[in-house]
């Protein structure tokens, strides 16, 4: 109904056209691979009445309707399966569902394939061939087909974007469109008729509109909504208008390959921008928690994005009294303090980071990806061991340091 892939699947597989498009529906939902696939098929195999593929005709810079269209059913499939990778149920549903698609197919090709008949197949074998008038030489030489001379000149012109430079008269619309019978001499007349002028370029406007519509969408959801939310809307308000603007781009002019390029990074940023925690917020602040009794210490401790300090200083904890508390920063430093006189069991996870503990340089800073330490920080020598302080301590990117109170 759109590009024919779904009925030109039928015909090969001897199965009915709305099968294919239910289950490409679904897929496409479930996924995007649905729209992967009739967009890459879309672009890789030729109509049935043409020799020359959708993708074959964009590189040789006809760029029409049915091309933008197949490109970008690919790129929103392609950014819809980005966005589900971490759901696995649904992509282990997409793919059972493309495997039964297509063993259906294959058995339905395999029962409605006849045996081959033995006499038929030899009584072809043993036909003498068939005479074919001799092949029709090209109306022009062709640079990759005859090899260059040494000098760099070769006659006649290319219609590539890549050929020779000396092709005056020459372009790529002429040496796709040109007819086999024809001379090159008369492409050379026509080539020399003024030409009409051609679509309207709306690569610019698109963009233009596509980075007003962007920064737009960020704006207005940056102060009430988190950093990932906030990108999230913008890519997607820039990633429609790209995908309108192609759309149109069918009718009214051409964008090129620039804004199918842009648009392609732009799908890449919005598929790596749901990997951001949700808890990373758009503002950098400074908060401090100080308890000042056990039972003031809240069950979690959490900041966005900015500078958090766990001050644990103020606590007066009985012998043998155990608080247990957890701390998260999305963003930024975690510090924590610590009283002198108290052994504190720590959990430390970093994403990207570094820590920092007691007796430890605060030059020496390394940073690595995924980092874990458990350890467990005894009492100050001198002091008597009171109460023991179990921390979760996180920082999705940033530093946690943990030390000791001086007095």
């Amino acid at each position: 109904m759109l590009g024919g892939v779904c009925s030109g699947l039928a015909r090969q597989c001897d199965m009915d056209p709305v099968i294919f498009r239910i289950v490409l529906a679904v897929l496409s939902a479930t996924g995007g691979l649905g729209l992967i696939f009739y967009g890459f098929v879309w672009l890789l195999v030729p109509y049935e009445d043409e020799e020359e593929n959708e993708i074959r005709k964009l590189l040789t810079g006809r760029v029409d309707g049915q091309g933008l269209a197949a490109v970008l059913f690919a790129l929103v499939g392609c950014g819809v399966f980005l966005s589900m990778l971490r759901n696995g149920g649904v992509l282990t549903f997409a793919t059972i569902l493309s495997l039964l698609l297509a063993g259906a197919g294959f058995w339905s090709r395999q029962r409605g394939a006849t045996d081959p008949d033995p006499l038929a197949a030899q009584a072809v074998a043993d036909a003498p061939p068939e005479a074919t008038a001799p092949p029709v030489a090209a109306s022009y030489p062709s640079w990759w087909r005859d090899p260059i001379v040494k000098d760099g000149t070769h006659v006649g012109g290319t219609g590539y974007l890549w050929g020779p430079s000396d092709t005056p008269g020459r372009d790529i619309a002429a040496a796709v469109d040109s007819p086999r019978g024809s001379s090159y001499a008369q492409q050379t007349r026509d080539a020399d008729r003024p030409r009409l002028p051609g679509p309207r370029w709306i690569g610019g406007w698109v963009f233009l509109l596509a980075l007003l519509a962007g920064g737009l969408g960020t704006g207005l959801t940056w102060d009430g909504q988190a950093l990932g939310t906030s990108l999230q809307t913008g890519l997607a308000s820039a990633l429609a208008v790209f995908g309108v603007g192609i759309a149109i781009s069918s009718f009214l002019g051409r964008t090129g390959a620039g804004s199918i390029f842009i648009a392609i990074v732009t799908a890449g940023l919005l598929a790596a921008s749901v990997a951001l925690p949700k808890d990373i917020s758009t503002h950098w602040t400074r908060t401090t928690w100080a308890p000042a009794s056990a039972a003031a210490v809240r069950e979690k401790y959490d900041l966005g994005t900015g500078v958090g300090t766990l001050d644990l200083t103020r606590l007066r904890l009985a012998k043998g009294e155990t608080v247990t508390t957890r701390a998260e920063v999305g963003v930024g430093q975690l510090k924590v303090v610590v009283p002198k006189d108290v052994a504190v069991a720590l959990k430390i996870d970093t994403g990207i980071g570094d820590i920092q503990l007691p007796g430890e340089s605060e030059k020496d800073v390394d940073v690595e990806p995924g980092r874990h330490k458990q350890v467990t920080l005894d009492p100050v020598p001198g002091t008597k061991k009171a109460a023991t302080l179990r921390l979760r301590l996180e920082v999705g990117l940033g530093q946690v340091e943990v030390t000791r109170a001086a007095s």
